[in-house]
């Protein structure tokens, strides 16, 4: 059982930046990809960037792209987001999450895909 806490959330003025953090625990971390998701009030989840086990792939949702970025420490168990040039848009909870994964350089964006989930962090964004 891996257990996923994410931390570094706030209040954050447009233009903006933040670096969320997720800590792992109770698995080998570096067997798992990791991925970052959103969720607004009353929209779904939505996947915003993920990475594969070794850190060698990414991959960002569009409406992210160029603003944040994902990256991962598998020596502190831990995966980041940094996230630049935030937007009011970009105002939701955000969840990090793990997927096994037999290929080192294998990716996912299914939310459908990850076995385990954070409690979400929260990211505002005022105007």
């Amino acid at each position: 059982q891996v257990q996923l806490v994410e931390s570094g959330g706030g209040l954050v003025q447009a233009g903006g930046s933040l670096r969320l953090s997720c800590a792992a625990s109770g698995g080998t971390f570096s067997t798992y990809a990791m991925g970052w998701f959103r969720q607004a009030p009353g929209n779904e989840r939505e996947f915003v960037a993920a990475i594969s086990r070794s850190g060698g792939s990414t991959r960002s949702a569009d409406s992210v792209k160029g603003r944040f970025t994902i990256s991962r420490d598998n020596a502190k168990n831990t995966v980041y987001l940094e996230m630049n040039s935030l937007k009011p848009e970009d105002t939701a909870v955000y969840y990090c999450a793990a997927a096994k994964m037999i290929a080192a350089q294998t990716i996912t964006i299914m939310t459908a895909r990850y076995d385990y989930w954070g409690q979400g962090t929260q990211v505002t964004v005022s105007s």
